[in-house]
């Protein structure tokens, strides 16, 4: 029997990996390899309706469990890969079991960043929001009345505030830096999704560097700021950003930074190893670039699967992102790295609103507010190479749909 394509993590990076493979043909052993206990889902509906009890966890499977064994996939749960070797092509998991392949892939994902240990991350009462293990330990917490502390304002602490506060718990996000979303998105977003949080009854707290949590026997029961004021709380989830799973290629003399580093057929340093989702870092448009999006994870999985059995051409992405916070959905089309001028544009519907973003003259990335039409025309013009005047984008009397022959 021939050797098989070994994947190496069960997120959604791995799920469409394998999925590809069988569409385009391949019919040798595959074997999916991954720690969660669970088969693959969806991890965007973890803390909105699936903590909200509107969606039980069967309805996340990203494909139903009698898909493995029809497309003849080997899935082993809750194990983990304790080391590879690139010469040999074998991966060595954690209980002691070694395995041979033809092809690897890295779909490690990643980790979310922790508070340190001296800034009392370790009391019980803190939470991140990655896995379903983190969302079953935090929902039946989510009670009215209760005081919820987010530390970070990005955009996984927004969303974390947005589903506590709905819930009826009182919110206070933390932000170290000037703003919340400062690191992703224009002042502009950010001056929405502030207003649209204040309107909920969160606290808002910018240029708050968090001096440490304070607890009462062993849970967290409030937070010391710098500036010296004090917060309750009963519990508190930390949104300070994701970590690659990039250790087990880098053991293995892998070339890794910030992620693994992978070419435009997202192979990496070694033979017949590729990586994809949030642990690769790839060439894109001239810039080492590592995406955090389901999008991403989705289309670099399926352009390895393509590569693995013969194609050559490299992966050059439309990056897209969504967020959904109360009843506003933020759709987001292109990368806004760079950027040099942002505009401003009032959608038709209450509530509805676009930034446009430019490096130079060029069009590189729209945020979307209730805005589906200018995402949609947005992302139309990124995918043809295309850019629009901004001034036509300025001008409050030009029509949104007008702008894709502007």
């Amino acid at each position: 029997m021939a050797d098989p394509i070994i994947i190496v993590g069960t997120g959604q990076a791995g799920a469409a990996l394998s999925a590809k493979l069988r569409v385009l043909g391949y019919s040798d052993p595959l074997v999916m390899i991954g720690e969660e206990p669970v088969l693959p889902y969806q991890r965007p509906p973890l803390s909105k309706k699936y903590a909200s009890g509107e969606l039980q966890f069967e309805r996340l499977l990203i494909r139903p469990p009698g898909w493995y064994a029809e497309q003849q996939v080997e899935v082993r749960l809750g194990a983990s890969v304790a080391s590879l070797d690139p010469m040999d092509r074998t991966v060595k998991l954690d209980d002691g079991s070694v395995l041979r392949y033809a092809k690897l892939a890295l779909t490690t994902g990643s980790r979310p960043r922790l508070l340190p240990a001296e800034l009392s991350g370790n009391l019980g009462g803190v939470f991140t929001t990655r896995t379903v293990a983190d969302v079953d330990a935090i929902a039946p917490l989510l009670v009215p009345g209760k005081r919820l502390l987010v530390i970070g304002g990005g955009y996984i602490g927004l969303e974390a505030a947005a589903v506590a506060a709905t819930r009826g718990l009182k919110v206070t996000i933390v932000e170290l830096a000037d703003r919340i979303l400062q690191r992703v998105a224009a002042s502009a977003t950010a001056d929405y999704f502030r207003a649209l949080h204040r309107r909920h009854g969160v606290t808002i707290l910018e240029s708050a560097a968090l001096d440490r949590l304070v607890g009462d026997n062993g849970q967290v029961a409030g937070a010391a700021l710098k500036d010296g004021r004090t917060l309750e709380a009963d519990l508190a989830i930390v949104g300070i950003g994701i970590i690659p799973n990039d250790e087990l290629a880098r053991r293995a003399g892998l070339v890794v930074d910030d992620g693994i580093i992978v070419d435009g057929l997202c192979r990496t340093s070694a033979p017949e190893i590729y990586a994809a989702g949030d642990c690769a870092r790839f060439p894109w448009r001239g810039v080492s670039t590592r995406l955090e999006s389901v999008q991403n994870a989705i289309d670099q999985a399926e352009h390895v699967a393509a590569a693995m059995l013969g194609a050559q051409s490299d992966y050059d992405p439309v990056p897209w992102f969504w967020s959904d916070q109360y009843e506003v959905k933020l759709q987001i089309a292109g990368l806004n790295r760079g950027y040099t001028d942002c505009i401003l544009r009032t959608g038709k519907r209450e509530g509805s609103a676009s930034i446009w973003y430019y490096r130079g003259d060029a069009l590189i990335a729209v945020d979307a507010m209730n805005d589906a039409l200018s995402y949609g025309i947005a992302k139309k013009l990124l995918e043809a190479g295309r850019t629009v005047p901004k001034a036509a984008v300025a001008d409050p009397g030009t029509e949104t749909r007008a702008l894709l022959s502007a």
